[in-house]
């Protein structure tokens, strides 16, 4: 769906606000902490701090604000108040917020204290698999880019990426069209047009790229028991190329670190 100058205004607010929340969660100590915790400080920001909705809390039965995925957790885990982060653990942390009717979605990887160097370098793929999608991203460019630059790099550093799950167009709506595959061929797809807006949100597996549910019918886990980690940024197709909506103030519009 195409959003008009006034809705990506709208947008843009909501990106900016789903960044503030990273940036709190950027000071915080993880080790020790309950991943219900670390659900109910973020809930008390985005609705006392900064007066917006946790748009993932209600939606499809889920009763909390952000799914926290730990180690060989590859999406969609659930906070807990017996699960308590450890150091040496990678987290995944996915949040969505709503302000003024649009609905921004971002999801980071943590490393937790002293994880181990293999653990490190996956994280550090994933996030770079990320910019390799959306440096794709333009008008005139095709889906397939975008999930073939994200494979690609994936592939050649010797992990795999996950093909059940997907991004997806963002709106009004959590989740709309088109769907953003994390894999596929240049040249093919849907046709990127300006006022697009969706998330690019790679999940990258030390291992096999298989994947199952757990019982509880949201938690996926990888089937070989090794590590996953995730990165997503909602994106705009602009006249010239791709506006970053839930840009970080540490992150460059390429991908790169700013100086704190």
């Amino acid at each position: 769906m195409i959003k008009t100058a006034d809705e990506l205004a709208l947008m843009r607010i909501s990106g900016k606000l789903l960044a503030a929340v990273f940036e709190m969660l950027d000071r915080q100590q993880f080790a020790g902490m309950s991943t219900l915790a670390v659900n109910d400080l973020v809930d008390r920001f985005i609705t006392d701090d900064l007066g917006a909705r946790p748009a993932s809390k209600g939606q499809y039965g889920f009763e909390y604000v952000l799914n926290c995925s730990i180690n060989n957790v590859v999406c969609h885990g659930v906070p807990d108040a017996r699960q308590v982060i450890q150091d040496g653990d990678i987290i995944n942390l996915d949040i969505t917020l709503e302000k003024n009717g649009f609905i921004a979605d971002s999801s980071k990887t943590y490393i937790v204290g002293n994880a181990p160097p293999a653990a490190r370098r996956l994280v550090q793929i994933a996030q770079e698999a990320m910019w390799r999608g959306i440096a794709q991203v333009r008008p005139g460019a095709r889906l397939g880019d975008v999930g073939a630059a994200i494979e690609r790099h994936a592939k050649k550093n010797g992990y795999s990426i996950v093909r059940d799950y997907c991004g997806h167009g963002i709106g009004r709506e959590m989740h709309e069209e088109p769907q953003v595959l994390n894999f596929g061929r240049p040249g093919t797809g849907a046709e990127l047009r300006e006022g697009m807006v969706f998330t690019i949100e790679p999940m990258v597996n030390q291992g096999t790229r298989k994947v199952s549910t757990e019982d509880d019918g949201w938690t996926v886990v990888t089937d070989d028991g090794k590590l996953s980690a995730q990165f997503e940024h909602t994106v705009a197709v602009t006249r010239t190329g791709v506006e970053v909506l839930t840009l970080r103030r540490d992150e460059t519009p390429t991908g790169g670190r700013r100086p704190r």
